[in-house]
């Protein structure tokens, strides 16, 4: 049988995954083995051993100052204005999305607007966040917005538009209205694709939301990243940046679970 007819069950496809990361720690551990052989204080590829020293504090020992514990703190920051950055994004999105892309006219006349701010690097425009909101939560949460939803609003409004014209047609054949065949026709069918584009968004809205932690902030999982950057913290640097990937691979999962068990006919019917 040909790989491309190859069907993988879930069991398989599990461990096949698990295959390369537990690949990749191997080497990490061999490198790291090496190193601390060489200079026992390397901080650049540090010990899991020495991970979890340094991370304990953080995790379970209350700040001095602020009486938080600052690994939770960071985490709770973060997730807040992803959270909110990504809730604004998709509602907007979907609203700018149906509106485009059932109505020509209006995509006609908005449709240049959102592709040219879709096109600009939204890092270029942290200095006017910071300065049109400060250096508050609202900056960080519209650099995310900023970032992912007009590329939301162009797939949402492509994919309305893509719709076959001949359900349109049946629906105002009999009698709905623009309105009834945005929420009726329209709505259904955007709504899967607006989580798979949620999905495709959470990479970039995490990169927005670190690079505005890293600039101004006292909190945050970014914020604590780029803290300790300049001690080469390695032994904290990486369990951050492997918690963030573990939180995204969380909400990806969540998103596709969601997306299966409300819309099973949107995946040829698997539950």
């Amino acid at each position: 049988m040909r790989w491309v007819n190859r069907k993988v069950g879930r069991t398989n496809a599990f461990i096949m995954g698990a295959i390369p990361i537990v690949l990749l720690m191997i080497v990490y551990l061999v490198l790291a083995g090496d190193r601390h052989a060489i200079n026992p204080n390397d901080k650049i590829l540090p010990l899991p051993s020495g991970m979890v020293a340094a991370m304990s504090d953080l995790v379970t020992q209350p700040d001095r100052l602020s009486g938080d514990y600052l690994f939770w703190s960071d985490t709770l920051s973060s997730l807040t204005r992803l959270f909110i950055g990504l809730g604004i994004s998709t509602l907007s999105a979907l609203l700018v999305g149906l509106v485009l892309g059932v109505l020509p006219p209006v995509r006609a006349t908005f449709g240049p607007l959102v592709t040219g701010i879709a096109v600009i690097p939204p890092i270029a425009l942290l200095p006017i966040l910071f300065i049109a909101f400060g250096l508050g939560e609202t900056a960080k949460v519209a650099l995310i917005v900023i970032g992912i939803a007009p590329f939301m609003m162009r797939d949402i409004a492509a994919h309305i538009a893509a719709l076959p014209r001949e359900q349109i047609i049946k629906a105002q054949t009999l009698g709905a209205s623009s309105w009834q065949v945005m929420i009726r026709v329209a709505l259904p069918q955007a709504m899967p694709r607006l989580i798979q584009a949620l999905r495709l968004s959470l990479g970039p809205a995490w990169v927005f939301l670190i690079s505005a932690e890293a600039i101004a902030a006292d909190s945050g999982l970014g914020y604590r990243i780029f803290l300790v950057r300049r001690y080469l913290s390695m032994d904290i640097i990486i369990p951050y940046v492997a918690w963030i990937a573990l939180l995204a691979v969380a909400i990806d999962l969540l998103l596709t679970f969601s997306s299966r068990r409300m819309f099973p006919w949107a995946h040829g019917g698997d539950r």
